[in-house]
């Protein structure tokens, strides 16, 4: 009997508890763990730069991607914050006979502010300062998913406009290179 691989989408901002939950996963479900921080800190040290950001995360998912369809479990491990993005995961995944199960990730800020502390004095090489201002800002931009998306039973929206497939638009949004 083929077992239907799933893909494990972490949503949520940033000290939530989406790479604890990913490291779960990864031991409970023999599921890849592609945790975009650990490349971009690999890659580039102190620097986060933005450029880097959607390349590193769409060479994540294509890899990603190949496992699933290789029959492998997959989690996710980076934010997902526009619905847009965890549409274009879904179907994907869908494509490739696999199942989704998407898990969110909320705290007050009060402890999320209390965890990043706590990780910069801790672990310093996991993560960047982040200032109490785009931890408000990010708060404000996330779409949160609603309960529909995160069980499944809500369909996958169409692609946005210019765009006909959630492939094409998986490509556009995640650049095959730094430009």
């Amino acid at each position: 009997m083929i077992r239907q691989p799933i893909l494990f989408l972490t949503v949520g901002l940033p000290c939530t508890g989406k790479t604890t939950a990913a490291r779960r996963i990864e031991v409970e479900h023999g599921a890849l763990r592609l945790t975009k921080d650990e490349w971009v800190k690999a890659l580039y040290g102190h620097e986060n730069p933005d450029s880097a950001q959607r390349v590193i995360e769409g060479r994540l998912i294509e890899i990603g991607l190949r496992s699933l369809e290789l029959g492998n479990n997959v989690v996710i491990d980076y934010g997902l914050w526009s619905r847009d993005e965890r549409s274009a995961l879904r179907q994907a995944a869908a494509d490739l006979g696999a199942r989704v199960e998407m898990l969110y990730f909320e705290l007050p800020a009060t402890e999320q502010r209390k965890r990043l502390d706590q990780r910069q004095a801790e672990a310093p090489h996991t993560t960047w300062p982040m200032s109490d201002e785009e931890l408000a800002e990010w708060s404000a931009s996330i779409e949160i998913p609603n309960p529909g998306e995160l069980d499944g039973t809500e369909p996958i929206d169409a692609p946005p406009p210019g765009f006909t497939t959630w492939d094409a638009w998986r490509t556009s949004h995640w650049p095959p290179t730094v430009s």
